[in-house]
């Protein structure tokens, strides 16, 4: 059953012990609505994905309520400030290095070292930041592959009993997503044009590069996510067995008998196994080499739900070269 919550001070308040509390509420912003969810919860931001059918572990932008709030878990440059003061509140999403303080779970950047961050325009989507007080994940609220959803009824019709809640803030004024800034590198690139046009960036940014740039140029980049997702160990898929070279990321009951393992559900919930999956590879990289081992076993995952999304991430780790993975593709989760 999904709540249909109106703007005014008790509803933003009920809405944002919902988020607290790890549940989904799609908010509208002034670019389309997004389906919020706590981003330094995995097992929130797992149901994000859950809720969309996303094949894929894509980076969200994180959402705030200030600049302030915003950059206390990146690395801002001086561009970044600049933009900040032009542009927020507003359509600009800035992709910037995260801090070693960002409490921001690993599945909410795709296990990135970058984060992408946003102050939103619209009084009521600030009026839940604040309520909330820590960053809030916010795809677009519509599944995978559906049409952006601009107003509340259209999150209504295409997500009724997927989410917890609507807040109803009525039609978005811009109705186009954010523009999608990377700052990480010494130049900056346009992963995405949005609501903030080239015209508007380019007096304060000077020549933006653009997405095929980003791609051919910075394999290592944001947007290429295989290149920062594969851990030091090899990773051997579908295995049934272990050496006594590797450690063993399990899923299930009863997994193989081995000296390292780590199960990403013992009950076989997709769900969790989502949420664990990042913390388990990254344990099991430092652990493994700690003690001098070569592979990662990584047990079969059913191949429906939120186990796609599970299977792409580890074919990912197991390939021998970075996927290249075009910036709009990896984009496409976040919201405008």
């Amino acid at each position: 059953m999904t709540d249909i919550l109106k703007a005014d001070p008790a509803s933003i308040a009920r809405a944002a012990e919902l988020l607290l509390d790890g549940k989904l509420v799609a908010f509208g912003t002034e670019t389309v609505y997004g389906l919020g969810a706590l981003a330094t919860s995995s097992s929130a931001v797992a149901q994000i994905f859950a809720a969309k059918d996303r094949p894929r572990f894509n980076p969200l932008i994180s959402h705030f309520a200030s600049t302030e709030a915003a950059f206390a878990h990146v690395e801002p440059t001086e561009l970044a400030y600049r933009l900040a003061e032009a542009f927020w509140p507003g359509p600009l999403t800035l992709i910037l290095p995260r801090k070693s303080s960002s409490t921001i779970c690993d599945l909410a950047s795709a296990g990135l070292p970058t984060i992408a961050v946003r102050v939103p325009r619209g009084n009521t989507a600030l009026a839940l930041l604040e309520a909330v007080g820590e960053p809030v994940a916010a795809p677009s609220a519509n599944p995978s592959g559906r049409v952006s959803p601009s107003d509340a009824f259209h999150v209504l019709r295409n997500m009724h009993g997927r989410v917890d809640a609507i807040l109803d803030s009525g039609p978005c004024s811009v109705g186009l997503e954010s523009t999608v800034i990377d700052l990480s590198r010494e130049v900056p690139f346009m992963l995405r044009p949005g609501g903030i046009t080239l015209e508007q960036l380019e007096p304060i940014c000077g020549v933006l590069r653009n997405p095929d740039d980003y791609a051919s140029k910075l394999p290592s980049s944001p947007g290429m996510l295989a290149s920062h997702y594969a851990p030091g160990l090899h990773v051997r898929l579908n295995a049934e067995n272990v050496g006594n070279d590797e450690a063993l990321l399990a899923f299930g009951p009863n997994p193989p008998k081995t000296g390292l393992v780590f199960n990403l559900s013992e009950t076989g919930n997709l769900e969790e196994a989502a949420a664990r999956l990042f913390a388990g590879l990254r344990f099991l990289d430092s652990e493994g080499q700690r003690r001098g081992l070569t592979t990662i076993a990584a047990m079969p995952v059913p191949r429906h739900g939120l186990g796609l999304a599970i299977l792409d991430r580890l074919r990912r780790a197991a390939s021998p070269r970075p996927a290249v993975a075009g910036g709009d593709d990896d984009l496409e989760s976040m919201i405008g």
